[in-house]
């Protein structure tokens, strides 16, 4: 179980670091309520995508089991990367001074792409996948809340940060799989 949660905090980073923007957006007066309609796009598709990556990796697993401890490995180191790398861009491009439920679909969308893939991990650890995707919605919906208030107090200094730091995390347990395995 130490291991969907170490998942679930390092798959909440990309949405954590683009709360941080969000939050850095916003008026004072309207923080709370963007931090929770934040919390609840990013927290309900990061739990929702791994569902799926773990129901295409289901199909396929009988297929490739001798394999996956070499395919979660690369899943994982490569998600890692993406996200270090994307911790070296300059950021959201599009202007989000408008937030809207449609920008906040899309963010949310784009942010939960990994977990899709991380879903199929989930396949290889003797857990229940609904209740870690669960757990991967609430820890990244309390990291979406938290992000926005830190946004709005810190500056978007800290969002790439972040998801250096998930990057990171996703490339020490992609290299722990393949050691256990």
């Amino acid at each position: 179980m130490i291991e969907v949660i170490i998942l679930a905090i390092a798959l909440s980073m990309d949405a954590f670091a683009v709360s941080i923007g969000l939050g850095a957006t916003k008026q004072q007066s309207k923080i709370a309520h963007l931090g929770i309609v934040v919390a609840l796009y990013f927290g309900l598709f990061q739990g929702l995508m791994p569902i799926i990556g773990y129901l295409g990796g289901k199909g396929v697993i009988s297929w490739v089991e001798s394999y996956t401890p070499w395919i979660a490995f690369l899943l994982l180191f490569l998600i890692g990367a993406k996200m270090i790398f994307d911790s070296f861009s300059e950021g959201i491009e599009e202007d989000i001074s408008k937030i809207t439920h449609r920008v906040l679909l899309m963010l949310a969308i784009a942010t939960s792409i990994d977990a899709m893939a991380a879903g199929f991990s989930l396949t290889l650890l003797p857990v229940n996948p609904f209740i870690a995707c669960l757990i991967i919605g609430v820890v990244t919906f309390a990291f979406s809340w938290l992000g926005v208030l830190v946004g709005a107090k810190g500056g978007t200094w800290l969002e790439s940060k972040a998801e250096f730091v998930g990057g990171i995390t996703l490339i020490m347990m992609a290299i722990k799989i393949l050691i256990a395995s």
